[in-house]
């Protein structure tokens, strides 16, 4: 199994520490893709580093824009990107316009894409995360989600039970393996 994991804001590198360690300590062939949403130092590539998280395998650079311009400018690179690298599954996390941009692109040229925190809802159309989390969970192979409510949100909108996995969050995750290493850090600096 090859697996991609697109990535390309600070909250999405930190949830994605769990899964990119676990793929590692599995022997699992795990390509990190970032699309530079976030693209300076200290919103991406400070994040790598205290996390001990391998480089990218390409970072697409889109920088800033409208959020229309901003996916458009993902979906082209990331076509091309997955037609180099030959994910067999996408996973994407989270409700970013990376996340949304990761799914179409691959859904679009028949790769199986996997939604990690799939789900989630604030039943407010107008907020653009919630666009990305309804296009991404409803053009998702499989959907991970952190609660039963999440769960029961794909559910009552018609997304067959099968698809759906509650697996927990990985950001939760993350900070709690992260947290002595901030206690100590914060003792040093005292």
């Amino acid at each position: 199994m090859h697996a991609a994991i697109v990535i390309g804001t600070r909250p999405q590198i930190i949830k994605s520490a769990p899964i990119i360690k676990e793929a590692g300590r599995r022997g699992l062939e795990l390509d990190v893709i970032h699309t530079g949403q976030h693209y300076d130092y200290e919103l991406s590539r400070v994040f790598f580093n205290e996390l001990e998280l391998p480089d990218p395998v390409v970072n697409l650079g889109v920088g800033s824009g409208s959020h229309g311009e901003q996916t458009g400018r993902m979906l082209i690179e990331l076509e091309k990107t997955y037609t180099e690298l030959k994910p067999d599954v996408v996973m994407v996390p989270g409700d970013t316009n990376s996340t949304l941009a990761g799914a179409l692109a691959a859904a679009k040229i028949g790769i199986p894409v996997a939604h990690v925190e799939a789900g989630a809802r604030s039943f407010d159309m107008g907020m653009p995360e919630e666009v990305n989390r309804r296009l991404t969970d409803h053009c998702s192979s499989i959907l991970f989600t952190v609660s039963e409510n999440c769960s029961k949100n794909l559910a009552a909108e018609g997304i067959e039970g099968y698809r759906i996995h509650l697996v927990g969050d990985t950001m939760y995750e993350s900070i709690q393996s992260h947290t002595k290493i901030s206690q100590m850090m914060t003792l040093l600096s005292a």
